[in-house]
């Protein structure tokens, strides 16, 4: 059990816990929230032991270990599996020594060198040694990569992708206590339904962060909430804390009747959405949504931070009409197309959900859409007077780090110039920001010293200032807390222009969108169903592509029939992360003429021999490593039945010795039935 009693935390002279105390039990999922710099990172750093308590008791089991994700870049040249490997520390730990003792001077005969040698191959055995490679592949799939990425060096992915296997690497180590702190951010909705089923699976005690509200309500059955330097404790996940600090706040009528002027302009809203709603299952999902805000009105109402977008200057309709339209981007081999034969219109006044797995092509349309990159073939129409806002991932990182938010301010001001019917001094400009939560000093504070909350902050008050009839939003919460993520949705729902979102975060998703649109296997269309729905398509597609794995394996024991021995390929899964849109469906064959059919049968039978001569060399290859795999794995096992028995020191050691050469041929010819495999593959789909 973890114990805190009287706890006293400071940041300098700000005490930001006083005179707190709570237990949590073992095996319980706790949700950590509260503002920004209430002190839910300095309460982290108590429990893992790089903060010490200002005052009274803090009590965590000794013997418990700890994993948490670092927030460090990493910076090496191991492989993705490796570097997530590296993340059991107690495995790392134990193949060292072995390591150390076969490279020792002392002897095989010698008996104490015997029973150490022995001694780690059985701590190895207990830590899980033998499907060590397996289980850390699976974190780095699950989590969105692809097969033919485990291999490669860590920096050669990008900063967010490296964050995922750092996340994939706090995942691998053995722990009783697992903290996480905005574990979600670098992900997309697939990686992020993974992550919960994965959590959900963890046994030992978790503190998670976060400010995706559906997630924490996924996770968590406990929720601690941190305000005005107290801790309390509530039973239950995020929607049931949200639902009894309502019913608190509303007991309290004192501070409740202030509030009754904000809450009546919020009912007013939510009557107005409801109205609008029709009886599509997105509609009604972002009802239900609707109705959560006003159960939980007192909060809302309550909250320091809202903004809204102001009313577009025109509104063109359609905004944009997108005409047998290509979208990628060139090479130095040529283009590369990620989407074609995209036709699509957007409406004024449409919200729009951009649904697909990652790598599809969500952030390519999104660019597309933007100006940021051109159109490879057909035709992006816009209207008269479009004014596109667009909030994209990477827009952070465009922030001119040595300037401040009013340097940012007055520069966009002078940019638009004429264009802008928004007032532009100085005092306006300052006023301006502070309805951002810029006040003060702040306006002057560097935005590299700023946090990733505090700079998305002044990226959408740069867009609202722009006064646009379009919003792009690409990811828009990722560093944004509970409180302006609901602020951004109510600001969002009372636009008046067109949304197109892009976002994991399912409660802005239900609550902002009407309909969604599916992008994947080069293909956008519309997807018909709420964000349930497209969960459990997504599992769908998985059993799916499993079903085609099986068919293709038969297809290939068919085709190396003539063979002595028919290879019994083992079936590759394609990870959820990688499930996208269906395809077109072909054209029925009975439509095509008598003759073409029996042409296109004859060139058909002629590519499947062709494919069958090329690819034999490489099945009769795969049929020796299966026989090859085959027999190491039947000498492990007896090696490992073996050990498993007493045996005189020496020949613990040469066991051991002959279960690690065993193990490395195993290792190796996996490694070249992948490579073989895909080969194999890449031919078929070539042909």
């Amino acid at each position: 059990m973890i114990t805190l009693k009287n706890i006293v935390l400071r940041r300098g002279s700000r005490v930001l816990l006083n005179q707190v105390s709570v237990n949590l039990n073992p095996g319980e999922k706790v949700g950590l929230v509260g503002r920004n710099g209430a002190g839910k990172s300095t309460l982290f750093a108590l429990l893992n032991g790089s903060l010490h308590e200002d005052g009274g008791d803090f009590v965590i089991p000794r013997q418990w270990r700890m994993a948490q994700v670092a927030q460090n870049m990493p910076e090496t040249e191991e492989s993705a599996t490796e570097f997530v490997l590296g993340g059991d520390t107690r495995l790392a730990e134990l193949r060292e020594q072995l390591k150390t003792l076969e490279q020792s001077d002392a002897s095989y005969d010698d008996p104490e060198h015997g029973m150490a040698i022995a001694q780690v191959y059985t701590d190895l055995a207990d830590a899980g040694d033998h499907d060590a490679g397996p289980r850390a592949q699976a974190l780095i799939l699950g989590l969105g990569f692809q097969s033919h990425e485990l291999e490669l060096p860590v920096n050669s992915f990008s900063g967010g992708w490296r964050m995922r296997l750092q996340l994939a690497r706090a995942l691998m180590c053995p722990s009783d206590l697992l903290l996480l702190d905005e574990p979600t951010n670098h992900l997309d909705l697939d990686a992020l339904v993974w992550l919960e089923a994965w959590l959900k699976r963890y046994a030992g005690t978790m503190i998670v962060i976060s400010h995706d509200r559906e997630f924490l309500d996924a996770v968590t059955n406990v929720t601690l909430h941190i305000d005005n330097a107290q801790l309390v404790r509530y039973g239950g996940n995020y929607s049931a804390f949200e639902t009894l600090q309502a019913q608190q706040m509303e007991l309290q009528q004192a501070a409740f009747s202030k509030q009754q002027d904000k809450i009546a302009h919020l009912q007013k809203f939510i009557d107005r959405f409801k109205a609008k709603a029709s009886k599509a299952k997105q509609a009604q999902s972002r009802v239900k949504a609707l109705e959560r805000m006003e159960k939980i009105a007192p909060i809302l109402a309550n909250a320091e931070f809202t903004f809204e977008f102001k009313e577009p200057t025109n509104l063109p309709n359609p905004m944009l009409a997108i005409s047998d339209a290509a979208f990628g981007y060139e090479t130095d081999e040529g283009q590369k197309i990620i989407l074609r034969g995209v036709n699509r219109s957007v409406l004024a006044g449409q919200r729009i959900g951009i649904l697909g797995a990652n790598g599809q092509g969500k952030s390519t349309l999104v660019k597309t859409i933007a100006r940021d990159m051109k159109a490879l073939a057909g035709s992006v129409t816009e209207g008269k007077g479009l004014s596109i806002g667009y909030f994209a991932q990477q827009e952070l990182d465009v922030l001119r780090t040595g300037e401040n938010p009013l340097e940012h301010m007055i520069r966009l001001a002078r940019d638009m110039g004429a264009n802008s019917r928004e007032p532009s001094r100085e005092q306006d400009l300052r006023s301006y920001l502070g309805s951002f939560n810029f006040s003060g000093d702040m306006v002057k504070q560097a935005v590299g010293t700023m946090s990733g909350g505090e700079k998305a902050r002044l990226v959408l008050a740069m867009i609202v200032w722009q006064r646009p009839n379009l919003l792009l939003l690409d990811e828009p919460t990722n560093h944004l807390d509970l409180a302006t993520r609901e602020a951004l949705a109510m600001a969002l729902n009372e636009f008046e222009g067109t949304v197109m979102l892009v976002s994991h975060d399912r409660a802005l998703l239900r609550s902002v969108c009407d309909e969604f649109w599916l992008v994947g296997r080069g293909i956008v269309g519309p997807f018909d169903g709420d964000l349930d729905d497209y969960q459990r398509y997504l599992l769908d597609e998985s059993k799916r592509l499993r079903e085609l794995a099986r068919d293709t394996q038969r297809s290939l024991e068919a085709e190396a029939a003539a063979a002595p021995t028919p290879v019994a390929a083992p079936v590759v899964v394609a990870p959820v992360a990688a499930v996208a849109a269906p395809s077109p469906a072909p054209a029925p064959e009975a439509a095509k003429p008598a003759v073409a059919q029996r042409d296109q049968r004859k060139l058909d039978a002629q590519a499947r021999q062709q494919l069958a001569e090329k690819t034999r060399p490489l099945k009769r290859e795969l049929e020796q490593i299966d026989q090859r795999m085959g027999s190491l794995s039947q000498q492990k096992a007896d090696l490992e039945a073996r050990l498993s028995t007493p045996l005189p020191p020496a020949e613990i050691a040469e066991c051991g010795r002959q279960l690690k050469a065993a193990t490395d041929g195993i290792e190796q010819l996996e490694e070249r039935w992948l490579e073989l495999t895909e080969q194999i593959e890449a031919m078929t789909a070539a042909a």
